[in-house]
């Protein structure tokens, strides 16, 4: 494939938080990026691929389309796999993972399609296929059309390259900026997180606010491609600066060791000078000297039949400390239950969909700056 070449790219997202993912696409330039579920879609060159994996905090994949065509039969699919130029994309020295899901066609057996793609990548090309390999071509078979990708990230795109030590049930990166995103955060004012865990959303306001690239720090699969141009590739990353920026982001947690996991995710993350974390409850927090901010937090949920009376004390607790101490801040709360919320005490404005997260659908409660 040609580097200048345009062709579709696919920015994989939970489920719930697509819009928010395209107005950070469109807002970075993607051009035409069009909501889908699942995911926001847009034409690129392989330079927008290798943009869209640096830039882009709220996507967990970027995925490559690389080309396409209808099929009805194994044996079909035998011949137009060995016809496809693997060579434009793939390197013959680098192992191969295949992936296939079929829907609604007439190929239906995933199993018996990868091994058909496989046999042509090694065969045809000499690559290996490994299947703990970093670079996956996932095919999708529907309605008797395959579409061939390059998963152009590897690793998930939440795992940034800085946060090593992470609390139970943490906050994905990606899905942090998202929600921070949603409740109209644009790194011009403080944020406050009270259970701030390992300092997710703290971190991440305070890489907005600092302008840093969220994949500065890490690998990609994209390297791994024969489309891969390192120079090219090294132009689009921005030399860290040091911050001018006057405000601050404040994290607390109850937890010691919560606290020290926090402060030394934000030292690898280069925004110690932006960032104070401390010890303390609930009903000990304080409202920052300075200009009103958002205060945000993803508090414990979906625990134990036996937990629920401690949780919606908690909640109570937290409401309370918030409307008596946070006057002109708003509100961010992420819980999976109504009832959680509402034990706060806050008004809430509508909600957007709710989101997958680990297994459970949490949705984003906001207030308005509280009176």
């Amino acid at each position: 494939m040609n580097t200048y070449a345009k062709f579709e790219i696919f920015a994989v997202v939970a489920p719930g938080l697509e819009l928010a993912l395209r107005d950070e696409a469109l807002e970075l330039g993607f051009r035409k990026a069009k909501a889908t579920p699942g995911g926001v879609r847009f034409r690129g060159n392989w330079a927008d691929v290798w943009r869209a994996n640096l830039e882009l905090r709220g996507a967990s994949k970027v995925l490559a389309r690389i080309g396409s065509f209808r099929v009805t039969h194994l044996a079909q699919l035998d011949k137009l796999a060995r016809e496809f130029d693997w060579a434009t994309v793939l390197r013959a020295d680098v192992p191969v993972r295949v992936e296939v899901t079929c829907k609604r066609s007439k190929i239906y057996h995933a199993g018996a399609a990868a091994e058909r793609i496989e046999r042509a990548i090694a065969e045809e090309l000499g690559a290996p296929i490994d299947a703990e390999a970093q670079v996956t071509l996932k095919a999708r078979i529907e309605e008797d059309s395959c579409t061939l990708s390059v998963d152009t990230s590897g690793e998930l795109l939440h795992k940034r390259g800085h946060k090593v030590a992470v609390g139970k049930a943490p906050m994905r990166e990606n899905m942090a900026a998202l929600f921070l995103r949603q409740c109209g955060f644009n790194g011009i004012e403080p944020v406050l997180d009270p259970m701030c865990g390992s300092g997710t959303f703290v971190i991440e306001a305070a890489e907005i606010a600092n302008g840093l690239q969220p994949g500065r720090a890490r690998g990609f699969a994209f390297e791994r491609l024969t489309t891969f141009e390192s120079n090219a590739f090294d132009a689009l990353k921005k030399p860290s600066q040091a911050s001018d920026i006057k405000i601050k982001f404040y994290g607390s947690d109850r937890n010691a060791g919560a606290v020290e996991m926090s402060i030394a995710n934000a030292g690898r993350a280069d925004v110690s000078d932006v960032t104070q974390f401390r010890q303390c409850s609930i009903s000990e927090i304080e409202r920052p000297d300075g200009p009103p901010g958002l205060v945000i937090v993803n508090p414990p949920y979906g625990g134990r039949i036996g937990d629920k009376k401690a949780l919606f004390a908690l909640y109570g607790a937290l409401g309370r400390t918030l409307t008596e101490r946070f006057k002109g801040w708003r509100v961010g709360i992420v819980t999976n239950e109504v009832g959680l919320a509402k034990a706060t005490g806050l008004r809430f404005k509508p909600t957007a969909p709710p989101v997958a997260h680990g297994g459970i659908k949490v949705t984003l409660y906001q207030t308005d700056p509280i009176e």
